[in-house]
């Protein structure tokens, strides 16, 4: 509210009383001054009976015609009261029009004043509702500068929420380059990684035809996991810096685990353990299928690699809310301190395997997340790691 709108409200409230209180003041300096006039007739008029009596006829004749003959509310303490007047009979104005003019002014005060209070309501109403036009811009990144009018409470109020919005702008600014930083790291950290992948991979190939060596293995076991961090640093940077795009399609959950499974089949036959993937019919999610299956893989790796010789158990089902993928080992499970952090990056869990670095349940989190949908870990009652990740339909 600017300052003239404030001025003319209180003007209005100040308008307001006032008529009410002239109207109240009229009806009493009225009846003061009949009463004075009434009093003051009164003892002339007794005065001049008393010493004429004769005179009586000729002063009530006046009077009679003074006051249009009125001879309601008879006193007996006076003459004129005796005579058939009243205090009002001498003010010049009958009782109606006092009550008349003296209710017109109150109505019209009170009128005044139920609209002076309505425009001033209304107007509140107005800048509440443009403090919340100004936040729902706020939320959707559209808001412009708030510049406070005035000097009264709801300027306090535009001036300290305008506060808080920059103060919030600044925050996130400094969070998105923070995070683009980090992306950026990420990404300079893994191109780097590719120049000694490089070197192994030529010493790996000269080894292999030049002669044996008893460390031709372990270079090719680092190689392989120098290969896939770098991999997966690339795709947490691209996360991270928002250009990670997938487009999503119409895919079979059968479909989906038995690919996940077929990529890893090396892994699995190398370590006795077997897969189980029963049909269940058709069931489709709508997600990515490459980095879907990306992420079913590091499920399935995960519980392999803790359950050689054992069974890999994958169910699913679907109801209008979501669709639903589980997968399960009977190996030794998580070690419950461990269960909070699983999905954390380079988080690496107190059963993890020599060779892990903690990205593998991290990027599938992410990639699950992006997708619409959840992933939590526990372990079984009988014992192994369970897997249950959700696709929501909407």
């Amino acid at each position: 509210m600017n300052g003239k709108k404030n001025m003319l409200v209180t003007f209005g409230f100040v308008l307001s009383v006032s008529l009410i209180a002239v109207a109240v003041s009229v009806l009493l300096v009225s009846y003061h001054y009949s009463q004075l006039q009434f009093d003051l007739l009164n003892a002339v008029c007794g005065e001049v009976v008393e010493q004429e009596p004769e005179a009586e006829k000729i002063i009530s004749a006046a009077l009679k015609e003074y006051t249009g003959g009125n001879s309601d509310g008879v006193r007996e303490d006076d003459i004129l009261s005796a005579l058939g007047y009243r205090t009002s009979d001498f003010s010049g104005l009958t009782d109606e029009q006092n009550i008349i003019f003296v209710t017109t002014g109150f109505m019209v005060g009170i009128l005044l004043f139920v609209f002076t209070f309505l425009c001033r309501n209304k107007i509140e109403i107005m800048r509440i509702r443009a403090l919340a036009e100004y936040l729902e811009q706020v939320n959707i990144g559209k808001a412009v500068v708030l510049s406070a009018s005035g000097e009264d409470e709801f300027s306090k109020l535009e001036d300290e929420i305008y506060k808080t919005v920059t103060s919030l702008y600044q925050t996130k600014d400094l969070a998105v380059q923070a995070k683009n930083h980090y992306a950026e790291n990420l990404s300079n950290i893994a191109h780097q990684i590719k120049t000694p992948i490089t070197a192994i991979s030529l010493s790996v190939q000269r080894m292999e035809q030049d002669s044996d060596s008893k460390y031709l293995k372990q270079v090719e076991k680092q190689l392989l996991r120098l290969t896939y961090l770098e991999e997966a640093l690339l795709v947490l940077s691209r996360i991270d810096a928002g250009t990670l795009f997938l487009h999503k399609d119409e895919v079979d959950v059968f479909t989906l685990l038995v690919l996940a499974a077929d990529n890893l089949q090396e892994l699995s036959e190398g370590s006795g353990t077997t897969v189980d993937i029963p049909e269940l019919g058709e069931m489709l999610v709508i997600a990515n299928l490459d980095w879907t299956m990306e992420a079913i893989m590091n499920l399935m790796k995960n519980c392999i690699e803790h359950s050689p010789g054992g069974t890999i158990h994958c169910s699913y089902a679907q109801n209008p809310l979501y669709t639903e993928i589980l997968i399960w080992d009977n190996g030794e499970g998580f070690v419950e301190e461990d269960i909070p952090h699983l999905f954390e990056r380079f988080y690496r869990g107190q059963n993890a395997n020599e060779g892990g670095i903690g990205i593998g349940l991290a990027l599938s989190k992410e990639i699950i997340e992006r997708q619409n949908g959840t992933i939590r870990a526990k372990n079984v009652p009988d014992g192994g790691a369970f897997f249950e990740i959700r696709f929501y339909s909407h």
